[in-house]
């Protein structure tokens, strides 16, 4: 009989390489942001996709300003 461990493999974090145009432009959709917010997010909160959305979610602001 074979016995299966208990423990799960840690999950694998996503990271976003920016220095590949394509993956910029896939996280941008992803994200659906453009791909200077992306490139920006990463290099204030690292390249792991969780912190830059996190970071994306936490800063959205309007991409043009109110005509107040």
């Amino acid at each position: 009989m074979v016995q299966t461990s208990a423990k799960q493999p840690a999950a694998r974090k996503e990271r976003i390489d920016v220095s590949y145009d394509y993956a910029v432009c896939a996280w941008a959709r992803h994200f659906n942001v453009s791909e200077k917010r992306v490139k920006e997010a990463v290099a204030a909160v690292g390249d792991e996709a969780d912190r830059v959305r996190e970071h994306l979610q936490r800063s959205r602001s309007p991409e043009r300003p109110s005509s107040h």
